[in-house]
């Protein structure tokens, strides 16, 4: 069993930076991909970034590309994202969920089964 506690979110004026955390309990969180995800209002749950178990391969939504970062630190079970020149259509509840099944399509919400709580992001104009 993977629990996932999201944390780092907050308030931030456009241009600014955040860095959210993913702190997973269990073992075997270290042979999981890991996906973050946001969800907007009235909006559905969008792709934003995922790395491999390893942490050799990442993806990211052409919406964030070269402004954030996602990471992992496996001896800590944690996985960062980094978000530098936020703007205010960045403004989401931040997810993070691990693929426990090895799915083959890491940007697609299907393939994760283990969701963490949210943690919410609001970038001011």
């Amino acid at each position: 069993q993977v629990q996932l506690v999201e944390s780092g979110g907050g308030l931030v004026q456009a241009g600014g930076s955040l860095r959210l955390s993913c702190a997973a309990s269990g073992r075997a969180f270290s042979i999981y991909d890991v996906g973050w995800f946001r969800q907007a209002p009235r909006k559905e749950r969008e792709f934003v970034a995922a790395i491999t178990w390893s942490g050799s391969s990442t993806y990211y939504a052409d919406a964030v590309e070269g402004r954030f970062t996602i990471s992992r630190d496996n001896a800590k079970n944690t996985v960062y994202l980094q978000m530098n020149s936020l703007k205010p259509e960045d403004t989401a509840v931040y997810y993070c969920a691990v693929d426990r099944l090895g799915g083959s399509e890491p940007t697609k919400v299907y393939v994760y089964d283990c969701w963490g709580q949210g943690t919410q992001v609001t970038v001011s104009s």
